[in-house]
């Protein structure tokens, strides 16, 4: 089993020594664990989002640090990438420095409005929330389209203070799996949904069943920002996964993917 979602407190909302996550990966009993800390946006680190630019060699070093002192799992240099539109050419060269095994494309932002962010969150009581979320799935395939991401983060992160759209979203969401198989991305099981106001994991069944029907392949995350979140409710994620008719998972390599039975 794998668990491709992890910080550092690189990204100044996380704690913990990157070894302790490892510890953790291994008392779980892992195959691999992957870092996936935030990649550095402009003024993420002063508002705690993401990395600086100046610690991103710092991080990929540690990785490979890591690798050598911890030959008994397989540790993957990963990392999560904001879509934000008008940035592709800047992701596209950050990604291009550095031998990453997986990106992962997240979408938090809709427009400038953190919809995720806690002190972001009254927000929403002014917003319409059936058009937040079609215009959610829109920017998640817009950043499919990108070609920049090897996994789609939390497809329905949308969902987390537990605001839900009441409209009908079977086309929405028919049409964004078809554009996750046309760009052929995986997504995640996310398990830090159920650590959340919403306590569902991202994604819900309805939307996995979804991907399912599409063939989109999976991997798992924790979404840990503490060591102990590694590996958590790993079990929930793989009942899950069977219940949408999933057999496998995939893993990544140098931004190659892999099939592993579930």
């Amino acid at each position: 089993m794998i668990d491709y979602h992890t910080h550092t407190s690189l990204c100044g909302h996380a704690t913990g020594r990157m070894e302790e996550y490892v510890e953790e990966a291994l008392r779980c009993g892992l195959d691999e664990i992957g870092f996936s800390d935030h990649l550095p946006v402009k003024d993420g680190k002063e508002n705690n989002l993401s990395m600086a630019f100046g610690d991103l060699p710092e991080y990929v070093r540690k990785v490979a640090h890591l690798r050598k002192t911890f030959p008994e799992i397989r540790i993957k240099l990963g990392i999560e990438a904001d879509y934000i539109p008008g940035s592709e050419s800047y992701m596209r060269d950050i990604l291009s420095r550095y031998q990453f095994d997986y990106v992962i494309g997240s979408v938090h932002y809709i427009g400038t409005w953190a919809f995720d962010h806690p002190k972001e969150r009254n927000v929403w009581e002014e917003s319409d929330v059936d058009a937040v979320y079609v215009e959610y799935f829109e920017l998640l395939r817009k950043s499919a389209r990108t070609g920049l991401f090897d996994i789609m983060g939390h497809s329905d992160l949308v969902k987390k203070f537990g605001y839900r759209s009441k409209a009908d979203l079977s086309n929405v969401l028919s049409d964004t799996a078809q554009v996750f198989k046309e760009c052929d991305v995986s997504v995640e099981i996310n398990t830090s949904g159920l650590r959340k106001p919403v306590s569902e994991m991202y994604p819900a069944k309805d939307i996995l069943t979804v991907f399912r029907k599409y063939n989109i392949p999976i991997v798992f995350g924790s979404d840990a920002h503490i060591p102990e979140e590694v590996g958590r409710d790993f079990d929930k994620a793989v009942f899950l996964a069977k219940q949408c008719g999933y057999k496998s998972y995939v893993t990544y390599e140098k931004r190659r993917r892999s099939v592993c039975d579930l």
